[in-house]
């Protein structure tokens, strides 16, 4: 029988109705003790880490995670991590930076309703995750949800309040749980050797969503506050051109103090391409610019939080941003 160890940072799941609305209360412990049948199916020991709602999770959080799986790496076959729905898929993609090359499985799991209701997903959810976390063919950091295996750094809450919250953007599942049994999509064999831990992040990173008309003068605003910036574009990508070059020359900006500018999309699917429209390429000549291609928002944000403490020359850092990193960045040709 393989040995689990739960670690539960609050969430949804661990949620009581109170006076100002569900909050965080029950413990691991009481998590666990919903779900008699998961002494059958591995032997589990419960850790307390945090009790937050997820909207309260930080880089912070996310280090002592990654710290917690590390002390306990090689007393256990697999980790659950019971967390918030809200930011679940930010904390999936900084853990598969912090914990590269696992052998073992790394699996989040939360729900959209609390263990504690009568109509809650959440029983499901982590036994499923268990089942996951004790399987011999899953490794890596994945997202456990509503009976689907997501690779961590391509899962994305895409519904509020649907019990089949997560998908697997530009990616296939990696397997389905159906009644008790893993259906598995993708076999890769597992790393060999030790896993590759990371203890640093630069939360110094902030997200720009364009919008029409938008004046060039607050990525200047930026600048100083900043050490990354990721600018959410449109359709394939590009920034406007209006009447001057005010947008290219705020990005020169960055890039002459050493700061990338990741170009990205608003759009869910098939990713970014610079390469399409003069408004695109126009951008992509510039030194220090970057783009997503079909890395999502929370793995572009995360990754740059790890790369930023290694690297501090835009040529180093696009070097690691480049670096495909547990399936996070994908190329359509």
């Amino acid at each position: 029988m393989k040995s689990i160890l739960l670690i539960a940072t609050g969430g949804t799941i661990a949620s009581r109705p109170t006076i100002a609305g569900l909050a965080p209360q029950l413990r691991a412990q009481d998590i666990l003790d919903c779900v008699p049948a998961l002494r059958d199916l591995c032997r589990i020991d419960a850790l307390q880490l945090m009790n937050i709602d997820s909207t309260n999770m930080s880089p912070e959080c996310w280090l002592a995670i990654a710290a917690c799986v590390r002390k306990h790496y090689e007393d256990y076959d697999g980790f659950v991590i019971t967390h918030g729905t809200d930011t679940m898929a930010y904390t999936a993609s900084a853990l598969s930076y912090l914990i590269q090359q696992s052998a073992k499985p790394i699996v989040l799991t939360g729900s959209q309703k609390s263990i504690y209701s009568q109509d809650t997903d959440a029983r499901r959810n982590l036994y499923d995750a268990f089942l996951a976390a004790q399987d011999d063919e899953l490794h890596g950091v994945l997202l456990v949800f509503d009976g689907r295996v997501i690779t961590g750094t391509r899962a994305r809450k895409t519904r509020t309040k649907s019990l089949n919250a997560f998908s697997s953007i530009d990616y296939p599942d990696v397997a389905l749980l159906r009644e008790g049994r893993i259906l598995h999509y993708i076999r890769e064999p597992k790393p060999e050797g030790c896993p590759v831990f990371y203890d640093q992040l630069n939360p110094r990173v902030f997200v720009l969503r364009l919008i029409p008309g938008m004046n060039p003068g607050v990525l200047y605003t930026l600048l100083d506050s900043f050490d990354a910036l990721v600018i959410e574009s449109f359709g394939v990508g590009g920034l406007p051109c209006y009447e001057s070059e005010d947008f290219l020359a705020a990005v020169a900006a960055w890039a002459r103090i050493g700061k990338p500018i990741v170009i990205t999309t608003q759009v869910p699917h098939e990713g970014s391409d610079l390469s399409v429209y003069q408004v695109g390429a126009r951008v992509a000549d510039t030194p220090g610019v970057l783009q997503a291609h079909t890395m999502t928002v929370e793995s572009v944000v995360t990754k740059l939080m790890w790369i930023l403490p290694q690297a501090h020359e835009l040529s180093e850092i696009a070097v690691l941003f480049y670096q495909p990193v547990s399936h996070d960045l994908l190329r359509f040709v």
